[in-house]
């Protein structure tokens, strides 16, 4: 028989203040990299229409959304809309964005995999005719 579990709650962490992300978001830090794991985890909040700006990740990185709406979209490739439950791969070095939809807010599990190929490189802002696309 299968057990229900109830819902748990997710503590937001700190907002974000930099040149990286349109909205409001927070992140609630989870693992550092070190070498042992390779990996840095965390959990990013996002306030209705909040996005990053287009990056892209040396080593890829595994999106889990856990809760909320949102879009996701690779460089050439249309916006698709994700939902809890979603996981997302991003590939090593393909330039994407992702963020909460419009009319919802979106928290998702970031994980930066391969870290010892370099940290996360910052692109240009998502425009609002690319978002809304």
């Amino acid at each position: 028989m299968d057990k229900e579990y109830s819902s748990f709650k997710l503590r937001k962490g700190e907002p974000i203040n930099g040149g990286n992300f349109t909205g409001k978001v927070w992140l609630n830090r989870l693992v550092e990299s070190d070498t042992t794991y390779n990996i840095n985890a965390g959990y990013v909040s996002f306030a209705p229409g909040a996005r990053t700006h287009w990056h892209y990740h040396p080593g890829g990185q595994i999106l889990w959304v856990i809760a909320g709406k949102g879009l996701y979209q690779e460089e050439g490739a249309p916006v698709q809309t994700i939902r809890e439950g979603d996981v997302v791969t991003c590939t090593p070095g393909v330039p994407h964005w992702h963020g909460a939809a419009p009319d919802s807010g979106m928290t998702h599990m970031a994980i930066g995999t391969q870290q010892h190929k370099g940290a996360v490189v910052w692109l240009k802002p998502v425009t609002d005719r690319e978002y809304n696309r």
